[in-house]
């Protein structure tokens, strides 16, 4: 019997993906890869409840304004994005699901990065990053299960393991609640283990391309179409225009705006990638495997391009605005000094004759 990618068509636009996958289901050293992927998952996620604070948690749930952009940007707009882009560059059911997989996936650890760099707001960042996560667990699944319909009478669709994609996303929620009780009662100790996820993070993808490669062999380039490339490419660059849109919309501050547009663009490639690689039958995963890869490629290098614009042309702008809200400030704190009169008293003493003492009361400018 024949797996299941094989009755997908896969004309010369959509490329038949799972072609290199028998790579991955003969060699002993797709054990080694499941490991690291679940490995760099785990640091992952533990690092990400490392950067949420309780307080924050608190704050967010009074005005859910992340929440709520978070919603729109991560389970709205790039699931329906990576739909359309399937359809648009006629992607086979191989090619199709590992472009919906990455478009339904939350947002990643590299936006919090990102929005240090172009003077974002951290704790939007971190608080959008958080509640996509935990979304994710309930809305992934429902966001895939509605946008594979076009693909339902193929095989591999019809055994999409929803289930799995469900487990595999509570189990997340493990490293998250540890991170958030590490940083409750080890502040600096969360602080270090923020940083090493963030380094886990670009090691990780660096050893996960290598080990691809090696596996796949010379034939890799030829198991990777053009239109595959091409969404990669289009796709987080969409998405970075698609969040600023969003925050746009909803009349936001210019650095919240540059923190939408990043969180919205950026996704949990690591967690696309374990799923293709702990739910799927081996011999399928070859193809489909390379995406989120590719996508975590060009998104960094977008956003690295964001990065560079904003510090030659935007940079200046931010610490203008920055500039006048301090010194309307000082501005507003030297009138209330000049208006107010400083006087404590409460009354004064006055010694008369024979050593008798007597107080006057005095009136108290406010």
């Amino acid at each position: 019997a024949q797996p299941p990618a094989a009755a997908g068509g896969g004309g010369p636009d959509g490329g038949s993906l799972a072609e290199g996958g028998e790579a991955f289901g003969d060699r002993s050293l797709s054990q080694g890869l499941s490991v690291l992927v679940g490995l760099g998952l785990c640091v992952t996620m533990l690092g990400l409840g490392c950067a949420v604070e309780l307080g924050q948690l608190g704050q967010q749930l009074r005005r859910p304004v992340g929440l709520l952009l978070a919603l729109l940007g991560q389970f709205v707009a790039m699931p329906l994005l990576a739909f359309l882009l399937a359809l648009i560059f006629a992607l086979d059911e191989v090619a199709a699901v590992a472009v919906l997989l990455c478009g339904c996936c939350p947002g990643g650890n590299l936006s919090n990065l990102m929005s240090v760099l172009v003077d974002g707001d951290m704790n939007l960042s971190i608080i959008m990053t958080a509640s996509s996560t935990l979304l994710a667990l309930f809305l992934m699944p429902l966001c895939l299960w509605i946008y594979s319909r076009h693909w339902i009478n193929t095989a591999l669709v019809q055994l999409l393991p929803l289930g799995a994609v469900s487990l595999t996303l509570g189990s997340t929620l493990l490293p998250i609640g540890l991170g958030v009780l590490i940083r409750y009662r080890h502040p600096r100790a969360a602080d270090l283990l923020v940083k090493i996820s963030l380094w886990s993070l670009l090691v990780t993808l660096v050893i996960l391309f290598i080990l691809t490669g090696t596996m796949l062999g010379p034939d890799l380039l030829a198991h990777i179409p053009a239109s595959v490339y091409a969404i990669a490419v289009l796709m987080p660059l969409a998405g970075y225009a698609l969040g600023y849109g969003l925050a746009t919309v909803f009349k936001m501050p210019p650095h919240c705006r540059r923190t939408v547009s990043l969180e919205t663009g950026c996704q949990n490639v690591q967690l696309c990638t374990a799923i293709l690689k702990l739910t799927f039958p081996p011999e399928l995963i070859g193809g489909m495997y390379m995406f989120p890869l590719l996508y975590a490629l060009f998104q960094s290098a977008e956003a690295g391009l964001f990065v560079l614009v904003y510090k030659m042309y935007g940079r200046d702008s931010y610490k203008q605005d920055t500039l006048g809200e301090e010194e309307d400030t000082d501005i507003s704190y030297k009138k209330l000094k000049e208006e107010e009169v400083a006087d404590t008293s409460y009354g004064t003493v006055t010694t008369e004759e024979h050593n008798s003492i007597q107080m006057e009361p005095t009136q108290t400018a406010l």
